[in-house]
């Protein structure tokens, strides 16, 4: 039993002392800052320096654009899924509100409503599918 705690605390101990350096060091760069006289070549960098940072933002914008398209890529599903639903709910209604419609069944005259509202059932789905 000893001997599984020991690697557990080990460990603990190795992360603490990373923690503590890494603490120790910004406290120290804070309390104090580099001199004026180092920072004479900060405007100076070499073609290897400029080389490395280009390698380097190009990497960045690789990696964000392929995590980009990887989550376009999962959430297409449910997009079509939701634009399916939504495309099934308008005939739906379209169907319904036709069916529901008043009616002038009165003898001898033309039931204009049906004649008027046929085409705008097919310019509804038209409107849908596009």
């Amino acid at each position: 039993m000893m001997r599984r705690q020991q690697p557990q605390q080990e460990e603990e101990d190795e992360t603490s002392r990373a923690l503590y350096e890494l603490s120790t060091m910004v406290l120290n760069l804070l309390r104090y800052p580099p001199t004026p006289s180092s920072r004479s070549n900060i405007g100076q960098i070499t073609p290897a320096g400029f080389a490395y940072l280009l390698l380097g933002m190009s990497l960045s914008l690789m990696l964000c654009g392929s995590v980009t398209f990887f989550i376009g890529l999962m959430l297409m599903p449910w997009v079509i899924g939701i634009a399916m639903v939504f495309y099934v709910a308008g005939i739906v209604s379209t169907i319904l509100s036709y069916l529901t419609a008043p009616r002038n069944n009165i003898p001898g005259k033309t039931n204009y409503i049906t004649n008027i509202q046929f085409p705008n059932i097919i310019i509804c789905m038209m409107r849908l599918v596009t």
